[in-house]
């Protein structure tokens, strides 16, 4: 037989660390904060590759003519509007959890890119931005030579 030390408040502890859990994911989570604020940010994932970074932005449910992308310098710009769908007239919601509404993401790139040859793709709701760098941001591998 093995002896436990009792801690008599040991589970009252689990559960507390379990209710702040509960807690800070219910105030953290972002329909919350957009159902308030009517404001809404997709989702983005930035890679870099040797030549390019490319950007890609999940935008369900827009329209890629409500999708505007600018680049100026090393700021890149992507805004937009998801349009609220009219309720009909004898519908009731009784749960709303879709996000409405205009956003704007703004990025800083590391380096330089070719603005020119920036290019756009949307498709099924996904956004993808690839941008060329310059080729002095290019990395370039240096040879090291003995003497």
């Amino acid at each position: 037989m093995e002896l436990v030390p009792w801690k008599p408040f040991g589970q009252i502890s689990s559960l507390r660390k379990e209710m702040d859990r509960f807690w800070n994911r219910f105030l953290h989570e972002t329909p919350s904060i957009g159902a308030l604020t009517e404001e809404w940010l997709p989702s983005v994932d930035i890679s870099e590759t040797v030549d390019s970074f490319v950007v890609k932005a999940e935008l369900p449910g827009l329209d890629p003519k409500d999708v505007k992308v600018s680049i100026s310098g090393d700021i890149l710009t992507i805004k937009g509007e998801k349009k609220k769908e009219e309720e009909e007239k004898d519908e009731h919601h009784h749960c709303v959890e879709r996000y409405a509404g205009s956003f704007q993401r703004v990025f800083q790139l590391p380096t330089a890119v070719k603005g020119d040859k920036v290019e756009a793709i949307f498709d099924k709701g996904v956004l993808k931005v690839t941008l060329p760098k310059v080729e002095e941001a290019k990395k370039k591998e240096i040879e090291v030579k003995v003497k």
